[in-house]
């Protein structure tokens, strides 16, 4: 039985930021898009040319500090996860994304905003049936020590473990699954992260030249924590990561029912599993929602309460 669960949003919604890495300053707003659209970025100031990027995980550029979508005109679109991980949590499976910049907005370095913006818009219901992807055998990829992995499941789960010296983040692991908005209550408020002694090295390298300790990323040095009023989670960088997960495992072009454990992997770790998942002889198979597998989709069940507004522990 096919049910029509499309969905997209109820009405635009735009958001104003500067990009985590270029500094640059974007504006992005989200459109409603009608069936089978998916979810398309826009480069609005590119005159001419295919300014369209698809959301679609054989258009990555693969690197290891945000996730870069470049189409075949060589434009790109640059740190995609955290706004495709609040449109997979909210449910939206068609937006046209126009926006001004190179790079997405931060914002407060989470999926919060993006998530409160949609969400206060509204979800849209659409006439056509949905295609999911469902992991039939195992896939797991490595780069040294790190490693992710695909397993079969009748839901989409998410688990992480990371390890790192600074004494403030340590071990942390986590499990969820990520139905009845699981994502807006456990994950979307997480911020990204770094290591201090990284920061220079990045920008360095041209890279986080937007980044504000406590502003819109956290900063671990040793046993001291720069997150502006504290953290949001005691375990937010392992949450973070996953939030991460959700946001590259959306670029599959739907919904994934499947089992994802990430080990100390980073976005092209992920990009890879993806790759190998669709390159793997009957690994996965498209399937048509039906009504069991529709209360199962992460975003189902969704209510504003939920939201988290900023919690922070001590």
């Amino acid at each position: 039985m096919r049910q029509a669960v499309q969905n997209t949003l109820k009405a635009s919604v735009t958001f104003e930021g500067v990009g985590l890495h270029s500094g640059q300053p974007a504006r992005m707003t989200l459109n409603p898009a009608p069936v089978g659209h998916g979810i398309i970025f826009k480069r609005t100031d590119i005159a001419l040319g295919n300014r369209k990027i698809p959301a679609i995980w054989n258009l990555v550029e693969r690197s290891p500090l945000c996730t870069r979508l470049v189409n075949e005109a060589k434009v790109s679109i640059s740190t995609v996860e955290h706004i495709m991980a609040a449109l997979a949590g909210c449910g939206v499976h068609n937006a046209l994304i126009e926006i001004d910049g190179p790079e997405v907005p931060i914002m407060d370095g989470s999926s919060a905003d993006f998530v409160r913006g949609i969400m206060k818009q509204g979800i849209m219901r659409q006439g056509a049936a949905l295609t999911a992807f469902r992991v039939l055998k195992e896939v797991s990829v490595t780069n040294g020590d790190a490693r992710a992995t695909l397993k079969p499941a009748d839901r989409l789960k998410i688990e992480f473990n990371i390890d790192f010296v600074d004494a403030a983040i340590g071990h942390q692991e986590k499990s969820l699954d990520m139905r009845n908005g699981a994502f807006a209550r456990e994950l979307c408020d997480c911020r990204t992260f770094c290591r201090r002694a990284d920061v220079e090295a990045m920008q360095s390298a041209g890279l986080a030249l937007g980044g504000v300790p406590g502003e819109n990323a956290i900063v671990f040095d040793g046993h001291s924590v720069e997150s502006g009023a504290g953290l949001r989670h005691s375990d937010e960088p392992v949450r973070h990561k996953m939030l991460d997960a959700l946001g590259d495992l959306a670029l599959a072009g739907g919904p994934i029912f499947g089992h994802y454990i990430g080990e100390r992997a980073g976005h092209s770790l992920t990009n890879t599993l993806l790759r190998a998942l669709f390159a793997t002889p009957g690994a996965v198979a498209p399937v048509f929602c039906d009504p069991i597998m529709v209360a199962r989709l992460p975003g189902q069940g969704l209510v504003w309460n939920e939201i988290p507004q900023n919690r922070r522990v001590a």
